[in-house]
C-alpha cells in the first residue's frame, strides 16, 4: 500500500506513533469515548436497518406471497424489493462515507491533542 503512495508521487501518510499507555491514555478519554459513541450512534441503526431490510424480502415472500406477486409495470413487487436492496446498500455506503469523513475529523482531533500532550509533557510542561 505505502509502495502504491510512492509510485504515485504522492508523499505516504504520517501516521502517531505512540506507547501502549499513550493509546490507553487515549481510549480513556472523554473525547474518545465520545467518538466511539458518535460512530455507534450511526453504525449501529445502520446495521439494524439494513438487516431487518435484507431479511424482509424472504420473509414477505415467505409470509405474503400474494402481496410480493403483485404487478407493477411488467415486474412484480418481490423483483422491485430486491433491486432495491441494491440501491439501499449504496444509500447506506454512502452515507457512511459521509459520516465517516467526520469521525476522522474527530479522531485527527484527538491524535493531534496527544501530540501536544506528549510534547508539553517531554518539555516538562514548560
Amino acid at each position: 500500500m505505502a509502495e502504491d503512495s510512492r509510485r504515485a508521487g504522492t508523499p505516504p501518510e504520517e501516521r502517531y506513533q505512540a506507547s501502549q499507555s499513550t493509546w490507553d491514555k487515549i481510549a480513556e478519554s472523554q473525547n474518545f469515548k465520545d467518538l466511539m459513541a458518535t460512530k455507534r450512534s450511526f453504525i449501529v441503526p445502520a446495521f439494524i436497518f439494513f438487516v431487518v431490510y435484507y431479511f424482509a424480502l424472504p420473509v414477505l415472500v415467505g409470509y405474503a406471497p400474494q402481496f410480493m406477486a403483485t404487478r407493477v409495470g411488467w415486474v412484480n413487487l418481490a423483483y422491485l424489493f430486491a433491486l432495491s436492496q441494491f440501491f439501499v446498500a449504496w444509500l447506506i455506503a454512502g452515507l457512511y462515507v459521509r459520516a465517516a469523513n467526520n469521525f476522522d475529523r474527530l479522531a485527527k482531533d484527538i491524535v493531534e491533542k496527544a501530540v501536544v500532550a506528549k510534547a508539553d509533557s517531554s518539555q516538562g510542561g514548560k
